[in-house]
């Protein structure tokens, strides 16, 4: 079994990191920092540097997606973006219909700026709405209220052509009913993509100290269940599939760059504490950047890039987040992808035992797909089928994961 993960001809989705926020929320673990005075034009020479020292090194890739995330990068410079695409678009071979996304927040100074982004060639726009109710806006920490969400909403869809939002449900106190209403009125506005996350405590957080001293308290896992199934009607009612554990669209609009992720494909992360997964001279890389601006900035300076580490993964952890990422997505992992990818076979990357307990209690298919490839009878499974979490298995995805995957 070969142990090479694909090469110059993998295609390439680039992640670019804006690190600066106005303000910290309290349930937010990603690399973001607050600075009084943000320093654009340093940061945009640095991404630009650093994109450079990345497209010599690793040739002229197909380039499938853009994303700019963080962080809040609708508090870049529209110029800065602008010149990112242009520079992105040049050094390496756009796909077509390249789809370039930006994360905004649904103030009135950064939707001020969706027009300048999309005259900028954003053509994808994910609005962090969260809520639309202004008590449960301000427990979450954000900056906006509910009408300036809804109006940031109404401007996004009339300028870009794709246009996503995230909601946070599972709050403390929240009603079934109340729930039911919001997504409803969400869906009316913008109905081709949603993120819809059920609020959960990460370690590191203001609300984990919070969480501890039990100043607020998360509904029931019961009620949890009804918001979740709650979820799915409402998304399915107006026309959209569950394609991710946390991700529903219309056929269609699913987000191609996180489907890069989900797919275990290769993509190159700039920007501090930007991660990325590259094939380079027949190895799969684990590449990572400083977290911190400044110091990462600072390095970008000075030898033209802000990585810190790059390291070959060996066949059994490139199986291990193979599985832990294809298994969130509706299409699940086609087997024989998962080996060239991987070098392993599924039978070899997975506890049999658990395995063939989850296809027997119906949390995971095997499903065969119509191909010429001869059946190897040596093999419990085989190259042509399709490995599926079912909404069963979805709902139990973290424990499942963690007994079967070695």
């Amino acid at each position: 079994m070969t142990e090479r993960p694909g090469g110059a001809d993998e295609p390439l989705a680039l992640y670019i990191h804006w690190p600066f926020c106005l303000a910290k929320c309290p349930y937010c673990d990603f690399n973001s920092h607050v600075r009084e005075v943000i320093p654009q034009a340093r940061f945009a020479a640095a991404l630009r540097a650093e994109l450079a020292h990345e497209a010599a090194r690793l040739g002229r890739r197909r380039l499938t997606s853009i994303f700019f995330g963080g962080g809040t990068p609708s508090l870049m410079a529209p110029d800065t973006v602008a010149a990112l695409i242009q520079d992105a678009t040049t050094l390496f071979d756009p796909a077509p219909g390249l789809e370039i996304t930006l994360e905004a927040n649904p103030t009135s100074v950064e939707a001020g700026r969706l027009h300048g982004f999309a005259q900028a060639g954003v053509n994808r726009v994910s609005l962090g709405v969260q809520a639309l109710d202004d008590a449960a806006l301000r427990f979450l920490g954000r900056e906006h209220s509910a009408p300036q969400a809804l109006a940031a909403l109404e401007t996004a869809r009339a300028l870009f052509p794709r246009v996503t939002f995230d909601l946070i449900y599972a709050r403390p106190g929240q009603s079934l009913a109340a729930w039911r209403q919001e997504l409803r009125t969400a869906l009316e506005l913008v109905a081709d993509h949603v993120s819809l996350y059920q609020l959960t405590i990460e370690p590191g957080t203001k609300f984990e100290a919070l969480y501890r001293a039990n100043t607020f308290t998360l509904p029931d896992d019961d009620t949890a269940a009804a918001l979740y199934d709650a979820t799915a009607e409402i998304t399915q009612a107006h026309g959209l599939e569950a394609y991710e554990v946390s991700n529903y669209a219309r056929p269609g609009h699913e987000s191609r760059h996180n489907l890069t992720y989900w797919r275990y494909g290769d993509y190159l992360g700039l920007g501090p504490g930007a991660h990325g997964r590259l094939s380079l001279d027949g190895a799969l890389y684990a590449t990572r950047r400083h977290r911190a601006p400044e110091p990462w900035a600072e390095r970008v300076e000075r030898t033209g890039t802000g990585q810190t580490t790059q390291e070959a993964l060996s066949p059994t952890e490139r199986a291990r987040e193979m599985l832990l990422m294809g298994l969130r997505v509706l299409e699940g992992i086609k087997l024989d992808r998962f080996s060239a990818r991987t070098g392993l076979r599924l039978d070899q990357a997975v506890d049999p035992t658990i395995l063939a307990a989850a296809l027997e209690e119906g949390y995971l298919t095997l499903d065969s797909a119509d191909t010429n490839v001869p059946a190897d009878p040596t093999c419990t499974v085989q190259p042509a089928q399709t490995l599926r979490a079912t909404p069963q298995g979805r709902l139990r995805l973290e424990a499942l994961l963690g007994a079967l995957v070695l």
